[in-house]
């Protein structure tokens, strides 16, 4: 299990009628702020200012198709070739962290095909490394090739 370390963030938020917005500094966009997504936009500034992913090479919510059902996926940060490297499963602070959210993302990963996957709830994460068709977990996400 990985303990996450959230750097100095001062997120851009704002009230509309009725509900909370925040800005995604990497699709440029304000969203809903619910509790998932508190921990992707923090998940992110760990990714971009602890781990130092390029902002550029990371996509949020984007759709993929699992047979005829349309999901989308929290992020994924590509490699420098742009091929699929990292998936992450976010989920709210209060979710625990167990092999239904695993499964979730290995099955984003039939498609995507990435090397590794992470699942987090914002405050704790677990970290795997597929190889030869096999999961591993390991203690610390990896740095960027």
């Amino acid at each position: 299990m990985i303990k996450i370390t959230y750097p100095d963030y001062q997120a851009k938020i704002k009230k509309e009628p009725g509900r909370e917005m925040i800005f995604d500094e990497v699709r440029k966009l304000w969203v809903l702020l619910t509790p998932e997504e508190w921990v992707r936009q923090n998940f992110l500034q760990h990714l971009i200012q602890i781990k130092k992913y390029p902002a550029a090479l990371i996509a949020i919510e984007k759709e993929i198709y699992l047979g005829d059902i349309k999901k989308r996926f929290d992020i994924v940060v590509y490699d420098k070739n742009t091929q699929p490297w990292m998936l992450v499963e976010c989920k709210e602070m209060n979710v625990e962290l167990n092999n239904m959210v695993l499964s979730q993302a290995l099955r984003y990963n039939i498609n995507l095909q990435v090397p590794y996957l992470v699942i987090t709830n914002g405050v704790y994460g677990y970290a795997f490394t597929l190889c030869n068709q096999q999961l591993e977990e390991i203690n610390t996400l990896p740095d960027f090739l």
